[in-house]
């Protein structure tokens, strides 16, 4: 994916040189290097957390199994009375319930940590397609017709018509390989904010190519 977008970069700064689509590719291309690191990292186990967790359960285990021997060893020797027995039963399920918690919190944190690693990647890339389609909001097909009255602040079109499909073009392969991109963050974890968060972009860029092959479609029989 990332050979792709680079070669994407070349294309455009070869035909629009001095055009800043070219700066936008040149971030995607930076945005989809940090996504493969981020991809990469979300792929990999947390060990110190895993083992901590596990270290947790060890030891909420180890604990129900002395109190258990304890009760069992004072009620045999009959040194055990009801108040005390309760008491220590009440101490030992107070211990466990803290544990459990602290079992709840570590095992869901691994996720968390990976879970935002991933939303900052799907946030660059939602806000690269939003600055594509504002660079293509001007490039209006109906503006290569000479005998539209523009006025002052009316933005310059200085195209061709093949010109501008090519644009057109380069602005719509941006948005799928944006799509693409969050995609890939599917592949290493199954969080259901993530998965809603990549169906969104790939819902806005969808609609944002949408409109862009209307253009396109208006561009035919103009070159």
């Amino acid at each position: 994916m990332l050979k792709t977008v680079q070669e994407l970069a070349v294309r455009i700064r070869e035909r629009f040189p001095e055009s800043s689509l070219f700066l936008v590719c040149a971030e995607l291309e930076t945005v989809c290097s940090r996504s493969r690191e981020r991809i990469d990292w979300i792929a990999q186990p947390i060990w110190p957390l895993r083992i901590l967790r596990y270290m947790l359960v060890a030891i909420a285990l180890i604990g129900v199994g002395f109190t258990i021997y304890a009760l069992q060893v004072d009620q045999s020797a009959g040194e055990l009375e009801l108040t005390d027995w309760i008491q220590t039963l009440e101490a030992a399920l107070n211990e466990v319930v803290m544990l459990g918690f602290g079992i709840l919190f570590v095992w869901g944190l691994e996720g968390r940590l990976k879970r935002r690693r991933a939303m900052r990647a799907l946030h660059e890339l939602r806000s690269i397609a939003h600055v594509i389609d504002m660079h293509q909001l001007t490039k209006d097909p109906d503006r290569l017709d000479k005998n539209r009255p523009n006025t002052e602040s009316s933005p310059a079109l200085l195209m061709t018509a093949f010109n501008l499909r090519r644009y057109l073009d380069y602005c719509s392969e941006m948005l799928s390989l944006v799509g693409k991109v969050a995609a890939l963050h599917l592949q290493t974890l199954d969080d259901a904010t993530v998965v809603a968060t990549v169906n969104e972009i790939e819902d806005l860029t969808t609609g944002l190519s949408r409109k862009i092959w209307q253009k396109i479609d208006m561009l035919r029989g103009k070159e």
